[in-house]
């Protein structure tokens, strides 16, 4: 779908030191997160360029006593056949997609997943977002469907969370591109990342 772009971009996966060690040892591959609430679908999921965010997020997990130790996880990655959600081509599938699930649900008489923030304040983050969830999944499953159609590799989506970086702005704090990869052969390799 979004081939007119450069297909190689560096991807940041924040995990547990042990996970890392693994993937660099060869022993472990990054696992597809499958929750209902991911923002992009499944897949291995990465920070596009950003190697402190995806470190802000795995510190993030060690307080919340997930992991032991954050560690950062480099990667080459060939997004091939991409659903770029900056692309209007994609944007227009997602709407052809909703009404399909939007239909689906109707008949088997179920509502629809909803996105939810975090908390309950004003400008609290949509951080579960079962809704776009079922959406993207949808888009693959008509794919899988259509004999013909090329499946797609990887997922891009930017999103805008946190707050404003000033009083008045367009931009937030934790704005940032994010890949689910699909396609293991997406991954062309794996690096540690600079420190510092």
């Amino acid at each position: 779908m979004s081939r007119l772009n450069p297909n190689f971009v560096l991807g940041y996966h924040g995990c547990d030191t042990v996970i890392a060690d693994k993937i660099f040892s060869g022993k472990e591959v990054i696992i597809h997160s499958q929750n209902n609430w991911d923002w992009l679908g499944s897949g291995a999921y990465f920070w596009e360029g950003d190697p402190k965010r995806a470190m802000e997020w795995a510190n993030q997990q060690v307080q919340k006593k997930k992991y032991s130790k954050a560690a950062v996880v480099g990667a080459i990655i060939d997004l091939g056949n991409c659903l770029n959600f900056s692309t209007q081509e994609a944007v227009d599938l997602l709407k052809v997609a909703f009404d399909s699930y939007q239909k689906m649900r109707a008949a088997d008489g179920k509502p629809l997943a909803l996105n939810k923030p975090e908390n309950e304040s004003e400008d609290a983050d949509i951080l579960y977002r079962a809704l776009d969830n079922a959406v993207i999944e949808r888009i693959h499953a008509m794919i899988k469907s259509n004999g013909g159609a090329e499946p797609f590799d990887t997922v891009r989506g930017m999103f805008h969370e946190g707050k404003q970086v000033y009083e008045g702005a367009g931009f937030r704090e934790k704005t940032h591109v994010q890949i689910a990869v699909r396609s293991q052969n997406s991954i062309i390799g794996y690096f540690r990342p600079k420190k510092g």
